[in-house]
């Protein structure tokens, strides 16, 4: 098996993940719940995108998109998360 077959497989099957978590988010059945779910999508989406500069070859680049779209995922969950606990609107 090629590394580049190698790396497709690995994203492919961290897509499926993503498509978990994303179930998560629209049909959870509390808020926190979904802002979970946020957050898993957040992480696998970085490990995609790291793995994605690895193989393209671009490792330099993609680390440093990885790196920000963690960060703003993070940022954003801790967020809501913190709205929420002190007493914002939910369903």
């Amino acid at each position: 098996m090629t590394p580049g077959t190698l790396f497709l497989v690995a994203v492919l099957g961290l897509m499926a993940l993503v498509l978990v978590y994303l179930y998560r988010v629209l049909e959870g059945p509390t808020v926190f719940d979904r802002i979970l779910g946020l957050s898993g999508f957040g992480t696998k989406t970085t490990i995609v995108l790291l793995l994605a500069g690895a193989m393209y070859e671009r490792l330099d680049m993609f680390v440093d998109l990885a790196l920000a779209y963690a960060l703003l995922s993070f940022v954003g969950s801790l967020a809501a998360a913190r709205y929420f606990e002190r007493g914002g609107q939910h369903r």
